[in-house]
């Protein structure tokens, strides 16, 4: 049997450590890299309209959803159990933790929904979307889209 000296110890120890420190920065490395970035540049004077924001949009009545079926996208609106498309502001389709597969999608009107093809693999995805209501008010949600493969 070989004699375990104080340098063998050692050698364990940075080793052992080594690998842990090595492992935790490219953990944070790649959670800084991947962090899709902010909501809003000034989070104070985004609460100071936050509360009429979200009154005015529950008064619109609206329930939205979305789904991937075939490599498409369809985002469905109804009010009062009725679909309309509102004129779509802004839309992104992508994952929640990074921006590195979002895309812009080209929405056409179908009558009852609003429909565009989309690249998703399997997983969660979020729809990002800005509409406007025929009066002006500004619609904006985070709808989870789960696609299953």
């Amino acid at each position: 049997m070989t004699e375990i000296k104080g340098w063998h110890v050692l050698t364990g120890f940075v080793l052992a450590f080594g690998v842990i420190v090595t492992v935790n920065l490219t953990l944070a490395f790649n959670a800084v890299r991947t962090f899709p970035g902010l909501e809003v540049k000034n989070s104070y004077v985004a609460s100071q309209v936050f509360d009429e924001n979200r009154d005015a949009q529950l008064a619109l009545g609206w329930e939205v959803s979305a789904e991937v079926t075939d490599g498409l996208l369809r985002l469905e609106v109804l009010r009062d159990g009725r679909a309309i498309t509102p004129e779509i502001v802004e839309a992104t389709f992508g994952r929640a933790t990074s921006v590195a597969q979002d895309q812009i999608p080209v929405f056409e009107d179908r009558g009852s929904a609003w429909v565009a093809p989309v690249d998703a693999g399997a997983g969660n995805w979020n729809l990002r979307v800005k509409m406007l209501a025929d009066d002006g008010t500004l619609f904006q949600q985070r709808i989870v889209v789960r696609v299953n493969r």
